[in-house]
């Protein structure tokens, strides 16, 4: 069968054109009556139900049902765009699939074009999935702040944690981990579209003293536009002391390809040259985009038997991914029966121990790609799981909204894991790591710690001397 990646091969070739200035249509201040609302909630369920091939796969039927009639209840009075948003995204939840969702078609444009002239909220922002309090984590951005870790008790008055509330009750995702963590990274947007901009933010924190402060809107680029839009943010690699690597990948795409594979490919050959013997992966920040950037950008170096990349699916049938014999619109169940075989022979074959870092962000393609690490034995995962499902949806096809010019995203399969375990149902590491939001980096330090001990009980028990080599020279 013919699959297409799970998730946002597209979005990169999108930001080329945010950054370019590519107009977008302009619905923020047009009024749109009842009738109009009702229409485009009505579309919402007809899409899922003619271009999804399993809704349940995500959502209960029942809780679905009641929230549709639930936000119909609610669409008796004119609304602009953004109050359209604030009903129909209720659904996002109950949807509880990170692509099937109703948002905003085109969120980084209007993002950028708000910046040319006014700002967001001035801080990136943690919000903690536990309790939905949140915590400062920099200025918006990215930059230093020494309110960092100040807990937000209110925000012009209102009561943070409920603020935080109406927020996750409209953001998408599986889980409600991978809501909050969704919420961190998009918090200037979601506050902004639900309750408007202001000149300045009327703050009180906890910094464990209390303070009020009161911040002029920033705008500055928020950190995930930021770094989406620079190669030397979404991909990295360094030389770390004892013979290790670390390898960062911000996401499985890229405008320039031939860019992306000349890069992974330099990092291969300096951990050649350089004696590495343990690698790191990390995808805490990735989100997914094309599998063929892991395959021909990853796999080819690391892989030691044949593999594939999932194993019973079941797919809704459209024209562009239609196979021979299949109908439109209907609903196929199959096994996925293509295998990609290793490169044991490449020049810069990596022999050493390899670890893929997780996080709460980790999702679509990057999903898949530490299902093949994690099945085919290729490397153990580290980091925190249990926000987002191992078996995942894709080929996420976006339907625009007739009245609001709103958006519904729908993906069109369903993929198991290679192994064709349902349990456990959410990924889960092998190695468990706690995360630091304010210290992105004491994952990786923590890993390397436990990584250490091990390998000195390991010599110990062997007698083996240590080895001499440091790749960091």
């Amino acid at each position: 069968m013919r699959f297409q990646s799970a998730s946002r091969r597209s979005s990169f070739w999108l930001l080329v054109a945010l950054w370019t200035g590519t107009p977008s249509p302009v619905h923020s201040q047009q009024i749109f009556s009842p009738e109009q609302l009702r229409a485009d909630l009505d579309v919402i369920r007809n899409t899922i139900d003619r271009a999804h091939p399993d809704p349940a796969h995500s959502a209960d039927e029942a809780a679905l049902t009641h929230a549709f009639a639930r936000i119909r209840r609610c669409l008796d009075d004119d609304m602009t765009r953004d109050q359209a948003w604030a009903q129909l995204a209720i659904l996002n939840p109950v949807l509880a699939d990170g692509h099937l969702l109703v948002g905003y078609p085109d969120w980084r444009e209007d993002s950028l074009a708000h910046l040319a002239g006014k700002g967001f909220f001035p801080f990136e922002v943690h919000v903690d999935p536990a309790d939905g309090q949140p915590f400062i984590r920099s200025k918006l951005g990215g930059g230093a702040t020494d309110l960092a870790g100040a807990r937000i008790e209110r925000i012009d008055g209102r009561d943070a944690r409920r603020v935080t509330r109406a927020l996750l009750a409209r953001v998408h995702g599986d889980t409600p981990a991978f809501r909050a963590e969704l919420l961190s990274r998009r918090w200037w947007f979601f506050y902004w579209k639900r309750y408007g901009d202001e000149a300045t933010y009327d703050l009180e924190l906890t910094q464990p003293e209390a303070s009020r402060i009161v911040v002029p809107a920033s705008r500055e680029t928020p950190a995930l536009l930021a770094n989406e839009a620079s190669f030397d943010r979404q991909f990295r690699f360094e030389l770390l002391p004892g013979n290790t690597a670390l390898l960062t990948i911000g996401g499985f795409g890229w405008h320039d390809e031939a860019r992306y594979y000349d890069f992974t490919r330099s990092a291969f050959r300096r951990m050649r040259d350089a004696g590495v013997r343990t690698l790191i992966i990390d995808l805490r920040a990735n989100g997914g985009g094309d599998d063929t950037f892991w395959r021909q950008g990853l796999l080819p170096y690391i892989a030691t038997k044949p593999y594939t990349w999932g194993s019973r699916y079941r797919k809704r049938v459209v024209e562009k991914y239609r196979d021979e014999g299949e109908r439109v619109g209907d609903v196929v169940h199959g096994t996925i029966t293509t295998w990609i075989l290793p490169e044991p022979d490449n020049p810069l074959h990596f022999a050493g121990d390899t670890y893929v870092l997780v996080g709460a962000s980790t999702y679509s393609s990057a999903i898949l790609f530490v299902n093949v690490m994690q099945d085919f034995g290729f490397g153990a995962i580290a980091g925190t799981g249990g926000s987002a499902r191992s078996t995942q949806s894709g080929g996420v096809e976006r339907f625009t909204l007739p009245n609001t010019g709103l958006a519904v995203w729908v993906p069109r399969f369903v993929l198991a894991r290679p192994s064709g375990a349902l349990e456990p149902m959410m990924l889960q590491p092998d190695i468990p790591l706690r995360e630091n939001p304010l210290q992105p980096r004491a994952a990786v330090e923590t890993l390397l710690s436990k990584l250490r001990l091990e390998d000195d009980a390991r010599r110990r028990k062997t007698g083996e001397p240590e080895p001499d080599a440091d790749a960091s020279r």
